[in-house]
C-alpha cells in the first residue's frame, strides 16, 4: 500500500497543536516521544493519529530522507 500524497504533504506542514511539544512541526518530533505515544496507548484517532503514525513509521525505518525531500517540495 502506498501512502497517501496528502498526509505526507501535511507531515511536513502541520503542527503539533497540544502536549509537550505544541507548535512543532510533525516531522520535526523526536522518536522518543512517538515512541512514548504509543507505549500510552496508541496515537490520536483521526488525522492526526494517521499522521503521527506516519511520522512514526519512518523514523523507526531510518527513512529522514524520505521527509528531507518532503520539506524541499512543500516548505519555503
Amino acid at each position: 500500500m502506498s501512502p497517501n500524497p496528502e498526509i505526507l504533504k501535511q507531515i511536513v506542514t502541520v503542527k503539533m497543536p497540544f502536549g509537550k511539544f505544541s507548535g512543532r512541526i510533525l516531522c520535526d518530533l523526536p522518536i522518543e516521544y512517538l515512541e512514548w505515544f504509543k507505549r500510552q496507548g496508541g496515537f490520536p484517532k483521526g488525522k492526526l493519529g494517521i499522521q503521527l503514525d506516519t511520522v512514526y513509521e519512518i523514523k523507526l525505518n531510518g527513512l529522514e530522507d524520505i521527509i528531507r525531500e518532503l520539506k524541499k517540495r512543500f516548505r519555503p
